[in-house]
């Protein structure tokens, strides 16, 4: 029978994602807005974005973090144009933003030192091959996939290389293993259900050290200078931004900040989306006709949970479709690139009661449409 109990919140999608419950846009600081970003006010609000965003990570001694144009994509964008050229690279992907990393040093850079390790869809690639003495690029979590990093054992303690991760769907969600990274970055949009437009670019000292020592043999677009006259900018990394930020934006991440501190900080909020992942594996194990894409429990994602079902594309389309129309469940579709499928977000800004909520939906939805 149809479900009658619906969702509170039907907002599942993996980007933008939802605000956390009790979310008031009315509760924002708006006293910088029409204010320059450049003035002490404008400067505070964004040091202390940077400020708690170190705090709240528990970011190593030296560790420095900038807010940054383009997203995440911007912050992976500006890393690889200003530290890679100096070693070879060992690139890993399983789904479509790790390939595009890929595809960037291959197409763009044009790196001829370059490897790539691919794995398919809700597979890992063979972390072994990472060689200490290379740059390495990887995602902490594939977004598109649904597959995890479960352990960085294979990033050696004497590397002499960098590694550059893309965490933007696992920072605040994943426990991190920072000395384990010596570049990392993240997007508002995601975990923390933010607003989009802006990156978060966190370096180890290993990594300002190559950008003080090394310049690329290519042309650095100003909005990706992280260096001037081979000195760190340490402006970017104070709240002097390299272009406009939006501070309504800015407050909005403070505020989502501000939620995650009130929650019990990182752990907490680490917590409430496994146990929100932990739904949907007790319902997986009760139905045959849905799995995760994911391969192995260890990778499962707890944030952006990837489903095959036994259906056809059309079918799943289908689904998604009627879900949408009953108001139920918004942006599930898999990843445009990903095979047909679900993706449901299920990271700290969603309550697990409305996952809950929709299983049954989930349910009367592959009966209509495929039995």
């Amino acid at each position: 029978m149809k479900p009658s109990l619906k969702p509170a919140n039907p907002n599942f999608s993996s980007g933008p994602c939802t605000k956390y419950s009790g979310y008031n846009l009315a509760s924002l600081n708006t006293a910088t807005l029409g204010r320059s970003h450049r003035s002490s006010l404008g400067k505070q609000q964004l040091k202390l974005a940077i400020d708690e965003t170190i705090r709240l990570l528990e970011l190593p001694e030296g560790y420095k973090v900038g807010i940054v144009p383009g997203s995440d994509t911007g912050a992976m964008e500006m890393a690889m144009w200003s530290l890679l050229g100096e070693r070879p690279v060992d690139i890993f992907s399983w789904e479509s933003f790790g390939a595009g990393w890929a595809t960037d040093v291959a197409k763009q850079l044009k790196l001829d030192n370059a490897r790539s390790f691919s794995a398919d869809y809700g597979l890992l690639p063979d972390f072994s091959q990472a060689n200490p003495d290379h740059d390495t690029i990887f995602t902490w979590n594939g977004t598109t996939s649904g597959v995890k990093v479960n352990n960085v054992d294979w990033i050696s303690d004497t590397r002499t290389g960098l590694t550059i991760c893309d965490a933007t769907s696992a920072v605040f969600a994943m426990t991190m293993a920072w000395d384990k990274i010596d570049v990392a970055t993240f997007s508002w949009q995601k975990v923390l259900g933010g607003e989009g437009a802006h990156g978060m670019l966190i370096l180890s000292p290993r990594a300002v050290a190559r950008l003080e020592s090394y310049t690329p043999a290519w042309p650095i677009p100003k909005i990706f200078s992280l260096t001037k006259n081979n000195q760190l900018i340490e402006g970017i990394f104070k709240g002097a931004t390299i272009n406009t930020p939006s501070m309504l934006c800015v407050e909005d991440y403070l505020d989502a900040l501000n939620w995650i501190d009130g929650l019990g900080g990182v752990n907490a909020a680490i917590e409430k989306s496994e146990a929100n992942l932990a739904v949907f594996t007790r319902f997986i194990a009760d139905n045959d006709w849905i799995d995760f894409l994911a391969q192995s429990p260890e990778t499962c994602s707890n944030t952006s949970v990837c489903f095959q079902l036994k259906a056809t594309a059309a079918q799943v389309k289908e689904i998604i479709s009627l879900l949408d129309t009953e108001q139920v469940a918004y942006d599930i579709g898999a990843y445009r690139d990903a095979p047909a499928g679900l993706r449901v977000w299920c990271g700290a800004t969603v309550e697990q009661s409305d996952l809950e909520a929709l299983l049954p939906w989930l349910t009367w939805a592959y009966e209509t449409v495929v039995k």
